[in-house]
């Protein structure tokens, strides 16, 4: 016998409880407990079921997954050399940021393949439209108008295409379900059903998702468990770099990240971030240095700028833009202690140039930070302190560096492109 029984769910942390609560005691989120209706079952189970059957490893031999490789190096790189056959891919990121302009250039590149693209949100007019302003031909490429995910799954067994792409997973929804489409339960159902067909036709899907105000995917934590592989399109509104962020891959590395450049044509892909980075830089500036900084496996350039002016208020301010505010404040006391530069009375500012944000505790300190916040003239700098190494400010202020990650970004100055930027080092 099945019974009906209510409780509320957390739409941010996925949490249940028996009664509605105005703030989460899981998350700490108010106001995100919605009431939902769940089957439960009475049903024991009985003593004759059988057990499972148990494999010992000894006798499974590996397998590499075959993969597609999608024509776009930054995409292939993240993904950790292409898509896997059966795979599905969780795409997240601000409205506007190039989720669908990113995966209808990949669907460009995969001209000679079947491509599927179901949209709930956009018709096929509006689908030509952006077609034809990113100048790509629709050779293969055909389109699905559809909510119903039984309707959905249907469509991609019997057509079976080479990948499939949903636009978006929160306008879709489950006949089954009383609730409405873009609820909790509906996003969870719908992904489950999509992940099944996925694993039984070989059919590699991408899910394109919304985020919320702080920058998650919308709809239940477990959403990003389900899938194979969680990409988040990230961009400054002031820039025009985008950077594709894995941050889940079961068939790849994960914390590796792709760059593009957003034009009227679509995503152009950035082969050296360096280079761009640092193209409108000025040696001669105080204040500036050098950083290299890791992301994943790839190691680049970025333009670190530091000004400290007389405060005019009772407290100095402490300010970042791409950088860790609660780091720099550290940075300035360690270097008021132990190297005697007096930060009391002044501000200080830093900003990453380029949009980019830096979270590892390596990427932007040591020497570098020395140098941005003493403010020399440039006649009295010392050459090293035009670059840092990624060195880690420790707090007895001494410069400590870890190889496998320093070696990588003493690689990225010494490329052949980068020589003639950096001769006067």
């Amino acid at each position: 016998m099945v019974k009906l029984k209510t409780i509320f769910i957390c739409s941010k942390c996925d949490a249940q409880f028996p009664k509605w609560l105005g703030q989460c005691s899981q998350c700490g989120s108010w106001g995100t407990l919605a009431e939902e209706t769940e089957k439960v079952s009475d049903r024991k189970r009985g003593p004759g079921v059988s057990a499972g059957e148990v494999l010992n490893f000894q006798d499974v031999h590996g397998q590499e997954f075959p993969r597609i490789k999608t024509g776009l190096g930054e995409l292939d790189r993240v993904l950790g050399g292409g898509v896997v056959r059966g795979s599905v891919i969780l795409l997240g990121g601000e409205p506007g940021i190039g989720k669908s302009t990113l995966v209808l250039q990949l669907a460009s590149k995969l001209a000679n393949q079947s491509i599927l693209y179901i949209s709930g949100e956009e018709s096929a007019e509006q689908i030509k439209m952006r077609l034809d302003r990113l100048k790509i031909p629709p050779t293969n490429l055909k389109f699905l108008g559809e909510t119903d995910i039984e309707v959905i799954c249907a469509t991609i067994e019997k057509i079976k295409p080479s990948l499939a792409i949903i636009d978006s997973i929160q306008t879709v929804w489950f006949s089954n379900l009383p609730s409405e489409a873009g609820n909790i339960n509906q996003i969870k159902a719908c992904t489950a059903k999509l992940m099944e067909t996925a694993k039984k036709n070989s059919v590699p899907t991408v899910i394109i998702g919304h985020v919320t105000k702080e920058g998650f995917v919308a709809g239940p934590k477990t959403l990003e468990h389900l899938v194979d592989t969680v990409l988040y399109l990230e961009g400054d509104q002031f820039h025009n770099f985008r950077l594709l962020r894995a941050v889940k891959n079961r068939f790849g590395a994960t914390n590796e990240i792709g760059v593009f450049d957003m034009r009227e044509g679509g995503l152009i892909e950035i082969k050296n971030p360096s280079e761009i980075f640092l193209a409108s830089r000025d040696k001669e500036l105080p204040g500036i240095v050098v950083g290299a900084i890791m992301e994943g496996t790839r190691a680049f350039l970025v333009e670190v700028q530091a000004l400290v002016a007389q405060t005019h208020f009772g407290y100095p301010q402490r300010r970042s833009i791409g950088f860790d505010n609660n780091r720099l404040q550290l940075m300035t006391a360690i270097l008021s202690r132990r190297c005697g530069i007096s930060l009391g009375n002044y501000d200080v500012h830093i900003n990453i140039a380029g949009g980019i944000g830096v979270e590892q505790t390596g990427g932007c300190g040591g020497r570098g930070t020395k140098y941005c916040c003493k403010i020399p003239t440039p006649s009295t700098v010392d050459p090293d302190f035009y670059y840092d190494f990624g060195c880690s400010l420790a707090m007895s202020c001494e410069d400590r560096y870890t190889p496998e990650e320093t070696d990588p970004r003493k690689k990225a100055v010494t490329q052949p492109n980068m020589i003639d930027t950096y001769c006067n080092l």
